[in-house]
């Protein structure tokens, strides 16, 4: 029967759990607020804030969705982000010290905040919604138009009918700089250079002209203005290097110089206070850095009630080995090269082994709890474990490397665990295998169980 259809379903740590200071890491979608005291954040598809100077941060969603991109509105009383809490991602706003989300977009696309309006009136957001007419000519869903929506609620107005990202606004709302996206290579690619790669772009609000001011082959991005709008800060990837923040005066786009200098990762989310604070991740760690200062990593820490949900896995095809318990009451299997064992007469189903490697040669021991198969690590070689979850000191133990020279002898022991003893195997591992000798022990007060042995392997 469990040839004919392999249904399994997995449950594992469901009941552990952790509630205790961590320092997170790959932090996303960071964004520092208007008056450079705060910083907003992603983790783990919850947004958080904490203090510019560091510090305990503040988790303000709570939801089994995915939130991201908060920013900020301009008096920084009010944090606009995405939310796939009803299916698709859409926008969000509540207060910046956290509090009742309120939807205000209910499309079907997803829809990706990038900053408020000056006036704070509106939400501005990238969407593929609707293609005007003067620009259907290759309509295309990864393609996204530029839209506002009222903070108060209320009807989407379409501001742009070309893609227009990282929006950031000069305060008097006469220009916006903005990334354009000419095409649909992933934003995470590195070192990419191509007639598609992205620019930063300066788009006049009463004429409706747009400017290109960063021409080069490779990837130009998130522009931000400074507080007195005289330049433009953006991430690159030029003169060879990865990620890292330069800047222009917007009367000279030509006048290019680096502000950062980190080497091997990419810096990403780069965001700036009113007072001049520069604020982005490198490494997966928020850094703040003053105009002509040094960076600064910002030391953060947070408390989860990490509870480790069940993890469930669904297979009808696919096992590649199988063997069943000499007493009938277990299946070892192989799917996608990890080894599973699942019960005959309950649904319980145990994985046993997590490796990148592939598994193979299942084996049951006569005790009905021990395994012993073939593992790719390193070398192929041979191990033994358990079919005993509630055992706190189950391990895996190499019994001997698969390719042992005919002319090697070499003596290794396998420890098994079963329910109550402790078995050491030896095996002379000159080709073919055979076993050399067997000692057992038992903890105390289960002397009734010492009998248990069994044979482990054949070759």
């Amino acid at each position: 029967m469990f040839m004919k259809k392999l249904l399994v379903t997995l449950a594992l740590g469901a009941s552990s759990f952790s509630a205790f200071a961590i320092t997170p890491l790959w932090l996303r979608d960071v964004n520092i607020s208007p008056d450079g005291k705060e910083i907003v954040f992603c983790y783990k598809g919850d947004i958080y804030k904490v203090k510019a100077a560091g510090g305990e941060a503040v988790r303000l969603t709570s939801q089994d969705s995915y939130e991201s991109n908060p920013v900020w509105s301009p008096d920084g009383k009010q944090i606009a982000f995405a939310s796939d809490r009803f299916g698709n991602f859409d926008l969000f706003i509540m207060p910046a010290d956290g509090g009742t989300a309120k939807r205000l977009t209910m499309n079907s696309a997803s829809e990706i905040p990038s900053t408020f309006t000056p006036d704070g009136k509106y939400v501005v957001f990238s969407a593929s919604i609707q293609d005007p007419a003067s620009s259907a000519l290759f309509p295309k869903s990864g393609m996204t138009e530029l839209y506002k929506v009222p903070v108060a609620g209320g009807r989407t107005q379409q501001m742009l009918g070309t893609p227009a990202e990282m929006v950031c606004y000069a305060p008097s709302g006469d220009f916006f700089l903005y990334q354009d996206q000419k095409g649909v290579e992933s934003e995470w690619r590195k070192h990419h250079t191509s007639s598609i790669t992205r620019d930063v772009w300066m788009y006049d609000t009463k004429t409706g002209k747009h400017t290109n001011l960063t021409e080069v082959a490779g990837e130009d991005r998130n522009p931000v203005l400074s507080p007195d709008g005289k330049q433009v800060y953006f991430l690159s990837e030029r003169n060879g290097g990865s990620f890292n923040v330069y800047r222009f005066p917007l009367d000279n786009p030509k006048e290019i110089q680096p502000v950062t200098s980190f080497k091997t990762n990419p810096v990403r989310f780069l965001s700036m206070g009113n007072d001049g604070t520069l604020c982005y991740t490198y490494d997966g760690e928020i850094y703040t850095q003053p105009v002509d200062g040094k960076p600064k990593k910002v030391a953060v820490s947070l408390v989860r009630d990490e509870e480790e949900l069940p993890v469930s896995y669904s297979f009808t095809r696919g096992a590649s080995e199988a063997v069943v318990s000499p007493d009938g009451k277990q299946v070892a299997f192989i799917v996608r090269g990890e080894v599973f064992v699942t019960s005959v007469e309950y649904g319980t189903t145990k994985q046993v082994t997590h490796t990148p490697e592939a598994e193979r040669g299942l084996s049951f021991g006569a005790d009905n709890r021990s395994l012993v198969y073939s593992s790719e690590t390193e070398s192929p070689s041979i191990f033994g474990s358990t079919t005993n979850s509630g055992l706190e000191n189950c391990s895996l133990q190499r019994v001997r490397n698969a390719d042992t020279s005919a002319n090697e002898k070499t003596s290794c022991k396998l420890i098994i665990w079963t329910a109550c003893c402790t078995f050491s195997k030896v095996l002379d591992a000159t080709p073919p295998t055979r076993w050399v000798g067997e000692v057992g022990s038992c903890n105390e007060g289960n002397a009734a169980s010492s009998s248990r042995s069994s044979r482990i392997i054949s070759s």
